[in-house]
């Protein structure tokens, strides 16, 4: 069993909770600038000490009208400034938030507010509204509704006005480290979501420690960050606490349409992004080069951009790759640079393998993506490429504070400052989850020579066929994912004589491709699954992702189904993962017709 420890840099303070990192920062620099917020194309600065000062007006707030100590607050709310300012208010006001994302359909908004027993809710538009109170009537617990739409947020500052400071300052130093700061469901991709118990310690110790170990990322001077992916999720939520304790400005944008834009105005010094991001931006990027005549010229800037970071890496660089490099980083590099801002140094990724093609491709235009690797159950940040210590293609060595371990068949186990204190309710689940006091992920990964972490599998998503071969799903789906007009595959394969495939198409990046390939731009998507030149691509990406397995792991046919699988379908987590177990069971019928009738060793190539 291959273990590694790294020690905390960072004493642990046993009567310290999250409210304390925003009261450190006030007193560290009260002036600087925590927040920006959009305004007329433009961005208006918020103050630590302003943050402060509206955190306690809205935790007054919330004491006036009737919360106590350890009442829990359900929040539906995209990723916008009030998300933050009502996660502090909430620990001020010495309460628990439970967040519940924005695209949770009415029976999701119940059970968690129900399993968590929340007796008051947050809501942000007439929509939310529209989806708790359809379950409202199963939610009796539930005695206190606010929309931010509709100003609530103001009328309950107003409404707290008579409340002491004093009375906050009690408040918010109830808890100690080792209490509930709050209680996130998972997001429901292997059976109903759990909650997940974070303690404040989680938080605080996470934070302090990370802090250190990203303290090129955090510390540069002027460091900012544009938040666009949810933060209900743990992944944006801890960066948002991460930033709050280091004095990291944040702005945010929700709408990803608007994306770019706000990138150009805002001009962050690093990103904190899934994978799927980082595949559209150079999707995009080629698709629009191809629309102008140029693809050509772009895919060869990306292959130089490519050698050049490899090069890199293994200490020397032949002169005619600097050449070359310098040529296309005039002609292309210095562009997506300028659309993503012309500031980003760093990004921060996890939830899904980037690939090491991307990650080179980003390295060579001054942008090294630290690819992480975390769960829910371990406030985000388990291990992390670090400015100083990055590999591609891995993620990371372990933070400080946090030992990881692998079990005998390669389950990554996990234990230190970050893992959580158990599932809501649910002994059970919890002790299911423990190994004498190791976390058990259910991810299967493999150490380095140098104690880099890379994931290699989901255990239970490990495929098994007929022949006793053990498949990775992930190592087939990701690279075929990097494709333009995949949005997602799932591989399947479980006893059965070969491996196949489900495929979706990216929806969004279909009229611009087939314009590109001299195909009817207004294709439906039913037509384009069908269509001769789509099916060749798909074929082509397949055949790329075979090339890294061998024959018994390869995928022999496919279907591309002419549907969209997302969130509303329930097909999709909302980070974007696939409910793996759902989809099987809805497409089983697709899934059987790929079988029927088919030899033993040899399946068709292309199936539609």
């Amino acid at each position: 069993m291959e273990q590694i420890d790294v020690p905390a840099v960072v004493p642990a303070d046993p009567d310290a909770n999250a409210t304390d990192l925003l009261i450190e920062r006030v007193a560290a620099t009260p002036d600087a600038a925590l927040f920006s917020l959009p305004k007329d194309g433009g961005w208006v600065d918020v103050s630590s000490a302003e943050f402060l000062r509206q955190v306690i007006a809205l935790a007054k707030g919330l004491v006036a009208s009737g919360i106590e100590p350890g009442d829990k607050i359900g929040l539906m709310c995209k990723t916008r400034y009030e998300w933050t300012l009502i996660d502090f208010a909430t620990w001020f006001a010495g309460a628990i938030l439970v967040p519940v994302y924005e695209t949770s359909s009415p029976s999701q908004v119940q059970w968690n507010l129900s399993d968590s027993g929340a007796i008051a809710i947050m809501l942000e538009t007439a929509d939310h509204f529209a989806r708790f109170d359809e379950v409202h009537p199963d939610l009796p617990l539930i005695n206190h509704v606010w929309q931010i739409d509709l100003g609530d947020l103001d009328k309950l500052a107003a409404a707290g006005i008579d409340v002491s400071d004093d009375e906050i300052e009690r408040r918010r130093n109830i808890a100690r480290g080792e209490d509930i700061s709050t209680l996130i469901y998972t997001s429901g991709s292997t059976g109903r979501p759990k909650g997940c118990v974070l303690t404040h310690a989680n938080f605080v110790e996470t934070c302090r420690n990370s802090a250190v170990a990203l303290t090129q990322v955090v510390h540069a001077p002027g460091a900012s960050t544009l938040l666009f992916i949810t933060t209900a999720h743990i992944f944006a939520r801890f960066i948002a606490v991460l930033a709050v304790h280091a004095g990291v400005r944040v702005g945010h944008q929700p709408d990803t349409r608007q994306l770019l834009p706000s990138l150009a105005s805002f001009k962050p010094t690093f990103l904190l992004a899934v994978p799927r991001v980082f595949e559209k931006v150079y999707n995009s990027s080629e698709q629009k080069a191809e629309a102008g005549g140029k693809g050509a010229i772009f895919r060869r800037a990306a292959d130089v951009a490519i050698d050049h970071s490899k090069a890199l890496a293994a200490g020397k660089v032949p002169f005619a790759l600097t050449l070359q490099f310098a040529l296309f980083d005039r002609l292309v590099y210095s562009k997506l640079r300028a659309a993503l801002g012309g500031n980003v140094a760093y990004a921060v990724s996890g939830s899904a393998p980037l690939g090491q093609r991307l990650g080179h491709f980003y390295h060579s235009l001054g942008i090294k993506i630290l690819e992480g690797y975390g769960l829910t159950e371990t406030t985000a940040p388990t291990t992390v490429n670090l400015a100083d210590q990055f590999k591609i293609g891995t993620v990371g060595p372990p933070l400080p504070g946090v030992s990881v371990r692998l079990a005998d068949d390669g389950e990554i186990e996990v234990r230190g400052v970050n893992v959580f204190k158990g599932y809501w309710k649910n002994d059970a689940a919890t002790e299911a989850s423990f190994d004498d006091g190791w976390f058990k992920t259910g991810d299967v990964g493999t150490f380095d020579e140098d104690g880099f972490l890379t994931i290699t599998g989901r255990k239970k998503e490990i495929i098994v066929t007929a022949s006793g071969k053990n498949v990775s799903p992930a190592g087939l789906e990701d690279p075929i994912r990097a494709n333009p007009l995949v949005s997602q595959v799932v591989v399947v394969g479980d006893k059965q004589p070969f491996i196949a495939a489900l495929i979706t198409l990216d929806m969004e990046m279909l009229p611009t491709w087939l314009a590109n390939n001299g195909e009817k731009k207004e294709m439906t998507l039913a037509e384009a699954t069908t269509n001769p030149a789509v099916l060749a691509e798909i074929q082509r990406a397949v055949d790329h992702a075979n090339t890294k397995v061998s024959r018994a792991e390869s995928i022999r046919k496919f279907v591309v189904l002419p549907v969209e699988l997302s969130e509303a379908s329930g097909h999709l987590t909302p980070k974007l993962s696939i409910k793996r177990h759902v989809i099987v069971e809805d497409f089983a019928d697709v899934i059987e017709s790929m079988y029927e009738k088919a030899p033993s060793t040899e399946g068709l190539s292309l199936e539609h």
